[in-house]
């Protein structure tokens, strides 16, 4: 069948079928497996998130902890891997280093056996152990530290703090980091899970196919919208000059980041979770000028442009929290991806186990019948 209207970026044209995530924007409601995120987020915590989305089903206490069990025997990058690290550019960002590393994790890894089930699975869960340990090791290098032994006691979110600063964390800071993970984990069919769902489609392993959905997060239209907002809030100058930016940005017809979703038409309901987080690690820790200019300029957004749907998204609040656990800014958008690694690596399952290769069609406006010209006559 020919398409003869064009969809730009494909908005709103299904792309699969899908039985991991799903999402009703006008009520402002993300579920995994049928199970609202408010819940997981309370009650919940990442490994068992990464179960869930992997298995379609909440596991029982023995399948949670044979998971986790497998997840922190490919905590340690090995020997080639570290060394691969410890060669990366510093000047490097993040990112580019995340997205190197996963493809060399499959260059040390076992060939994936395409006829094994088996197979897949050991190499998405050396994918989802190894990537907190690389992240921080790929940070560490940059800031000229040395690497940090991962911790097999700790769980993801808390050995990517003890990787990252080479301290085990407090038990409020590791729950706080869990529930970012849970929060950020699958967002059904976004840019980078198609990203990652049309490499898949050329049947290729999972490291491939991760590395290329960091390639897509890492564009400034889908991840880092949390550094972006971090930036804003910074550049208010404090809580008490919130109407006059507002009032000039509004002027200006400027874009306020962290207010709005291109799928939400109310309050993106992870900004819900992620608020109540901040209230606690603040109460807990101290506040800061910069969360009370957010405080400030969510109220004041929220009173103006509420009702046109416009609300805080998860990103509002991210950034301020990660700072808050000391996490460089350019390392956001890396958390990001250890979070939505465990959602990649539930659709690689999907797309591997129902494939077709993804071949869209295009519209054509170049010339036509176009006359050869020789060198000579041109």
């Amino acid at each position: 069948m020919t398409q003869t209207e064009l969809v730009p970026g494909l908005a709103g044209i299904p792309a699969a079928e899908s039985s991991i995530s799903f999402i009703n924007g006008a009520e402002g409601l993300l579920s995994y497996r049928g199970i609202r995120i408010e819940e997981l987020a309370a009650q919940s915590h990442f490994e068992e998130v990464v179960s869930l989305l992997w298995d379609a089903k909440l596991p029982s206490q023995s399948e949670l902890d044979a998971l986790s069990g497998r997840l922190k025997s490919h905590r340690e990058l090995g020997p080639a891997l570290s060394k691969f690290v410890l060669g990366l550019p510093q000047s490097g960002h993040p990112m580019e280093a995340l997205q190197a590393g996963l493809a060399a994790l499959g260059m040390v890894s076992p060939v994936l056996d395409d006829n094994d089930p088996a197979s897949w699975r050991d190499a998405c869960e050396r994918i989802m152990g190894a990537a907190s340990t690389l992240i921080a090791s790929c940070e560490r290098n940059r800031q000229g530290k040395e690497l940090v032994t991962p911790d097999p006691e700790l769980s993801i979110a808390g050995n990517f703090l003890y990787c990252l600063n080479g301290e085990k964390p407090d038990a409020i800071r590791e729950r706080i980091l869990d529930c970012a993970l849970v929060l950020h984990a699958e967002h059904t069919m976004n840019a980078s899970t198609f990203a990652c769902r049309v490499v898949t489609s050329t049947e290729t392993n999972p490291y491939t196919a991760t590395s290329a959905a960091v390639g897509a997060l890492f564009g400034p239209l889908h991840g880092g919208a949390n550094e972006r907002v971090l930036r804003q809030l910074e550049s208010i100058g404090g809580p008490d000059k919130v109407q006059e930016w507002f009032e000039r940005k509004t002027a200006a017809k400027e874009k306020i980041m962290g207010f709005g979703h291109r799928v939400y038409s109310t309050k993106d309901p992870r900004a819900h979770s992620l608020q109540e987080l901040a209230r606690e690690l603040f109460k807990t820790h101290g506040s800061t000028p910069l969360y009370d200019t957010a405080l400030a300029l969510e109220e004041l957004v929220t009173a103006k442009l509420g009702s046109r749907g416009i609300y805080p998204n998860v990103d509002f609040f991210s950034g301020i929290v990660y700072q808050k656990l000391g996490i460089p800014t350019d390392v956001f958008t890396p958390i990001f991806a250890l979070s939505r690694l465990s959602g990649w690596l539930a659709h690689w399952m999907e797309q591997r186990g129902d494939n077709k290769l993804f071949r869209p069609g295009q519209i054509y406006t170049g010339r036509k019948d176009v006359t050869y010209t020789p060198m000579g006559e041109r």
